[in-house]
Parts: C-alpha cells; sequence; structure tokens
C-alpha cells in the first residue's frame, strides 16, 4: 500500500470522481476525511463504506463555497490526527450553460466560490499545518476546460485555469517546505455532471444529447470518455512516493484530448 498511515483530506469527495478518490486513497493505506456538502460529520454511510473496506475513514459536512467551513473542517481533521498528509481539492460545480455575454455576475461569482475561492482557503488552512513539518501533498482537481475553454461553459473554465495558475504558484511558495503541490486536469468524465451538461448543452444548441456525446468523444485521441477510476489513480500516483521529485505539474487525464487541441 503505497500511502499506508498517511492522513488525507479529499473534498467533495462522497460523489464520482471524489468517490472514486476517496475508495482509491483508502485502498491504498491512507485515513481518508470525506468533506463534503453531501455527508454528515463523522458517522455516515459512505464513511462505513470505506470502514468496510479496512480503511480508516471519517468525514466532515462542509459547504466550500463558506470560508468558515471550510477553516473548520481543516480545523476538525488537525485536532483529530494530529496531521494531515494530503489535501485533494476536488469540489467544484459545472456552473451555468451559456455564451458569456449572457452569463450573470452572480452565476460567475457562485462558481468561483466553489471552483476557485473556496479551494484557495482549503490551501490556505491547511498548508498552516503543513509548513512547519515541512512535508505534505496537496493536488487540485481542474479541467481540460481549464487548459483550452469549453464553449458556453465560461465560468467553469475560468475558474478551472485560474486553478492551474494558483498550482503554480503555491508549487513555488510550498517548495522550500519540501511540499508538492500538483493538478489533474481531468477530460469528460462519465458520470451525474457531464449527463447535466450533456442535456444542458442540448437544450443551448438544439443538438440531440447522442450528437453532443458524439462531438465530446470524437475530439479526443482515444475516442472515449474516461472514468473516474482513471483519475483516481492518477491521484494515487502524485500523492505517492513514486512523483517525489513532481510538483508544479498539470496531469491530464483526458484520453488524449490535449492532442486534439
Amino acid at each position: 500500500m503505497k500511502l499506508k498511515g498517511k492522513i488525507a483530506i479529499v473534498t467533495g469527495g462522497a460523489k464520482n470522481i471524489g468517490k472514486a478518490i476517496s475508495l482509491r486513497l483508502a485502498q491504498e493505506g491512507a485515513t481518508v476525511i470525506v468533506a463534503s456538502s453531501s455527508v454528515k460529520t463523522g458517522t455516515d454511510p459512505f464513511v462505513d463504506e470505506l470502514k468496510a473496506l479496512g480503511a480508516a475513514a471519517d468525514s466532515f459536512r462542509m459547504d466550500i463555497a463558506k470560508p468558515q467551513e471550510a477553516r473548520d473542517m481543516v480545523k476538525y481533521v488537525f485536532d483529530k490526527y494530529g496531521r494531515i498528509d494530503i489535501l485533494v481539492n476536488n469540489s467544484g460545480i459545472a456552473g451555468p450553460t451559456s455564451k458569456l455575454v449572457d452569463v450573470s455576475l452572480e452565476d460567475w461569482l457562485k462558481v468561483f466560490d466553489v471552483n476557485l475561492n473556496g479551494l484557495l482557503v482549503c490551501c490556505q488552512e491547511t498548508l498552516k499545518h503543513m509548513i512547519p513539518v515541512r512535508s505534505g501533498n496537496i493536488i487540485n482537481i481542474s479541467s481540460e476546460g481549464g487548459k483550452s475553454g469549453y464553449p458556453l461553459r465560461g465560468p467553469y473554465s475560468v475558474s478551472k485555469r485560474a486553478v492551474i495558475a494558483l498550482t503554480d504558484v503555491l508549487a513555488i511558495e510550498a517548495g522550500e517546505y519540501g511540499i508538492r503541490v500538483n493538478t489533474i486536469s481531468p477530460g469528460r468524465t462519465k458520470g451525474p455532471r457531464v449527463d447535466h451538461v450533456i442535456k444542458a448543452t442540448s437544450e443551448a444548441t438544439g443538438k440531440t444529447p447522442d450528437e453532443i456525446l458524439a462531438g465530446m468523444s470524437a475530439d479526443v485521441s482515444l475516442k472515449r470518455l474516461i472514468d473516474a477510476s482513471e483519475v483516481a489513480a492518477g491521484v494515487v500516483f502524485l500523492a505517492s512516493d513514486d512523483a517525489s521529485a513532481i510538483t508544479g505539474e498539470n496531469l491530464s487525464i483526458s484520453a488524449g484530448k490535449h492532442m486534439m487541441h
């Protein structure tokens, strides 16, 4: 087990990509704290599922768009476990499906509060505990949409581009303390979120859901969507000693979308 004894936080860790990440970290021996608005603090069915695998697990209910709740989550974990080894910032929302000219400022800010501002607070609060011990690992989940931009998904794409830049800055600033900070940019990933995007794009463009899905598969090298478990495998790699010299990088797990730009 590559992560035995590590204390790991996964925000948005109870659904789709986050759930796959939590499961895989637990399988690799980490104690996993699932931080999400869809779990209960301390006791939750998903925590029981992780424990059934023989893993140590915990949960904290929080709305990442509320900074104090994010701060309370990090304090809860540190007070209970005494350290934080891994932070996976996975929480995110898709935002509106609309041309940027029509996006309301309210919707724009809502996306940034979750996808960027909440992530920043989690990083800040966690680094306060990692820096004194000169050890730690932060993995931020961005998106291929943050690299090339998704039409009709402006707030999402811009917020995810900002996550990549934030990772670069943190990797430079935290490197002297032995802390690694990396980004993973998944492509379109099978699950409820991409289903929602397909439906919303269909309504916005008049194309059928099947046409949109076919287009998503056509513009990547492997001609398919990716699975959440493939993102989770990338997280384990970056969190492990196998990646001990890797920091400030953006790992594309996209079935080859970056090759098709």
